[in-house]
């Protein structure tokens, strides 16, 4: 169903620099066009030094919300009149709701990263795992893990002071999660892996264009009963997942978290269920392979 654009139509957008390459005014348009709901999503190029105003200027505008992403995603915290307790934890905002005048922040990474993975039929609950990435998807990540029930989480970062960050806020907000913060090195994550259910890569190693990384040197480290995962999704398989893959371990790439993250940024707007499968439909158009 095609929806008309008129004075009454809501405003939605994303926040942040540079956002040229963003897929979310396609993937949101689309889905507002599909369910008739009067909205539109653009894109606003916002970078540090002019937030405050934007913010000021979406407040003025009444828009609906907006998603926030870097270099933005902490910046905006002070900003904003309310914060869920996860985007706390987190320490970042990539989705506002304008709830007629007053600015709720909320972090849907983690919970579209954990929506992936139950879609995919991978059962993480009471599972160890070892993550790469103490950055913004990896906070996300190892916040929304821990608190929907995974037993332990060791968290490896090239700045080992993010990694133990990271996991000393998990152990005092979420204790039954049992966290441990470590550096990355070849050796540590070895270790780590030994008795790991899964693995996630929450670093950028892997996405286009740097295909030839990835955080693993020695693939005889994955053994066959691992789930390898990765934040990434273009391309549709890192070398990590062909890594994996050759060692005969159960993979899952980064389309569903950004799927899912959009999705439930959309719910917090509108009230509406996103219409996924158009939207995944839609979007391998677009990315060709990475939805496969």
């Amino acid at each position: 169903m095609a929806h008309h654009l008129n004075g009454k139509a809501k405003l939605v957008g994303l926040l942040g620099y540079p956002i040229s390459h963003s897929l979310s005014p396609q993937m949101h348009n689309t889905a507002f066009s599909h369910l008739g709901l009067g909205y539109a999503y653009l894109t606003f190029d916002t970078k540090e030094d002019n937030l405050d105003d934007v913010v000021k200027a979406m407040r003025v505008l009444n828009v609906k919300g907006f998603n926030v992403t870097m270099p933005n995603k902490a910046n905006i915290i002070p900003l904003l009149d309310e914060v869920a307790p996860e985007a706390q934890w987190i320490g970042a905002v990539n989705t506002v709701l304008n709830d007629n005048g007053k600015l709720i922040g909320y972090n849907t990474d983690g919970r579209g990263y954990v929506q992936s993975l139950r879609e995919a039929g991978i059962a993480f609950e009471g599972k160890r795992i070892v993550m790469a990435g103490a950055g913004g998807a990896g906070k996300a990540v190892a916040v929304q893990l821990a608190v929907d029930g995974a037993k332990e989480i060791v968290i490896l970062d090239m700045v080992a002071d993010m990694a133990a960050a990271l996991s000393n806020t998990i152990n005092e907000k979420i204790p039954s999660c049992k966290t441990q913060g470590l550096a990355f090195s070849d050796e540590n994550l070895k270790e780590a892996l030994q008795t790991a259910d899964i693995l996630v890569n929450c670093t950028p190693l892997g996405m286009t264009p740097h295909e030839d990384k990835s955080i693993i040197a020695d693939p005889s480290v994955l053994r066959r009963e691992l789930i390898v995962s990765d934040v990434v999704y273009k391309p549709a398989k890192t070398k990590l997942l062909k890594m994996a893959e050759a060692a005969g371990c159960r993979t899952i790439n980064g389309f569903g978290m950004m799927i899912w993250q959009g999705a439930m940024a959309f719910k917090i707007w509108t009230g509406e269920d996103m219409p996924v499968d158009l939207v995944k439909q839609k979007f391998m158009e677009t990315l060709g392979a990475a939805g496969k």
